[in-house]
């Protein structure tokens, strides 16, 4: 069957460059894009109970701007001034660029990674003296405290915010040929909003090990999956299906 429409489970690009619009318009198929599920932040009380202060620590970890915001909303809560030494470990340079928003980049001590956690966990372990905190959300890879534990430092995770799914009710008559996911949450909500569910002749387009493994755990078939060394995008994933069905 021929595809002509898309859902994306995410906010849609605030880029007019991006891949998704070039790939509409080369492809002639309507995208559109919706959150799946959301993120709130935990209040300053529900901190507090877990007992972290963070005047203790000497290093943050931040993993992605979700992060940032809101371990400087709650320093800003709890009237905490983060100083000036505070050193920032972050996991890649778009998070480093977004720290911007709080901190004078060029008089910070900040250290950034290139995409991975592996990655950025080599740059800690230079750093092996200082106390790190880690602001995260209620779900966190297990990878990242397993490497975070190998190196012997100085840790603690603190939850800042939570994944909460968002409200789909609107979107229960309306249907599209493909349904893009990129994390395990994101199938979570699509049977949390719609417990009924069935796939029929919708395709299932899935990013990363751990959402298609979320999806066939589901009963979903995976028709379209990324990264792989041909469509290391999900984008070029979704180009190379649909020129493969639309051509029929």
């Amino acid at each position: 069957m021929k595809v002509r429409t898309i859902l994306v489970s995410q906010p849609a690009p605030k880029t007019n460059n991006s891949p998704y619009f070039e790939l509409s318009e080369k492809q002639k198929v309507k995208i559109d894009f919706r959150s799946f599920i959301h993120v709130e932040g935990l209040p300053a009380k529900e901190v507090r109970k877990q007992k972290i202060d963070i005047s203790h620590y000497t290093a943050i970890i931040l993993t992605s701007r979700n992060a940032v915001d809101h371990f400087f909303r709650i320093a800003e809560e709890m009237r905490f001034t983060v100083p000036d030494d505070m050193k920032y470990f972050c996991q890649s340079e778009a998070v480093a660029f977004y720290l911007q928003k709080y901190v004078v980049y060029r008089k910070r001590k900040i250290y950034v990674g290139t995409r991975t956690f592996a990655e950025l966990s080599k740059l800690i372990k230079k750093h092996k003296d200082e106390t790190f905190l880690l602001p995260s959300s209620d779900k966190l890879k297990p990878l990242v405290p397993e490497a975070l534990n190998e190196l012997k430092i100085r840790w603690d995770r603190v939850i800042l915010f939570r994944t909460v799914v968002s409200d789909l009710s609107d979107l229960e008559n309306v249907f599209y040929d493909v349904l893009v996911f990129f994390s395990p949450s994101g199938i979570d909500s699509l049977f949390k909003n719609f417990p009924d569910f069935k796939q029929n002749n919708t395709r299932i387009a899935v990013f990363g090990n751990s959402t298609i493994k979320a999806a066939t755990t589901a009963g979903l078939k995976c028709n379209i999956k990324a990264p792989t060394p041909e469509t290391p995008s999900m984008t070029m994933a979704l180009e190379q299906y649909i020129r493969q069905v639309n051509k029929k």
